[in-house]
C-alpha cells in the first residue's frame, strides 16, 4: 500500500516541492510575494466596493423618501400639514404614529421568529446548535459551493 496522505505532503514539505492539493505559491517564492501584495490591494477594492454600494444606497433611500414627501405635500398639502403636527382633529402625528406601528411590527418580528424557532429546536429534540445543524444537513439537501455545471432544481429538490 503507498503513502498516505499526510506522509506525502510531508516528504514534498521536506523535499521543497508543493504537496498535492496546494496553493502554486507555496513552492514558488515569487508567486508568494505577489499573492502578498495583491491581498492588500483586493481588500481596498473591497472596502472601496463596499463603499460606493453604501453610497449608492443611502442616496437611493433619500431620494425616494424625498419624492415621496414631495408628492404627498404637493398632492394635498393640508392633509400633509395636519399630519406633521399633531392637532384637535388628530391627536397623534403621522410621524409618532408609524413610529408607534415601526416599534409594535419589530416587536411581533422578533417574538414570531424566535416562536418559530423554539418550536422547530423542540420538535428536533436537539440540545445544542451542532446538534441542530446536523439534523437540518440530514434534512435538507446539500448545496454544492463549487459545482463544475448549474445547479438544477430537480437535483436540490430530490430526497435523500
Amino acid at each position: 500500500m503507498g503513502p498516505t496522505l499526510s506522509q506525502a505532503s510531508s516528504s514534498d514539505a521536506v523535499q521543497g516541492r508543493p504537496s498535492a492539493g496546494a496553493p502554486e505559491s507555496w513552492g514558488n517564492p515569487k508567486a508568494a510575494t505577489a499573492l502578498e501584495e495583491a491581498q492588500p490591494q483586493q481588500r481596498l477594492f473591497l472596502i472601496k466596493g463596499g463603499v460606493f454600494l453604501a453610497t449608492v444606497a443611502t442616496a437611493g433611500i433619500l431620494a425616494g423618501f424625498g419624492t415621496t414627501l414631495a408628492m404627498a405635500k404637493k398632492k394635498n398639502p393640508n392633509w400633509f400639514n395636519k399630519g406633521v403636527v399633531a392637532t384637535a382633529a388628530l391627536p397623534e402625528s403621522g410621524a409618532s404614529l408609524a413610529f408607534r406601528a415601526l416599534g409594535w411590527g419589530s416587536l411581533y418580528a422578533w417574538c414570531g421568529v424566535g416562536l418559530i424557532s423554539f418550536v422547530a429546536w423542540k420538535a428536533l429534540g436537539v440540545h445544542s446548535i451542532n446538534e441542530f445543524r446536523n439534523k437540518i444537513q440530514s434534512i435538507f439537501p446539500s448545496i454544492p459551493k463549487n459545482a463544475e455545471h448549474p445547479v438544477e432544481w430537480e437535483d436540490i429538490l430530490k430526497s435523500k
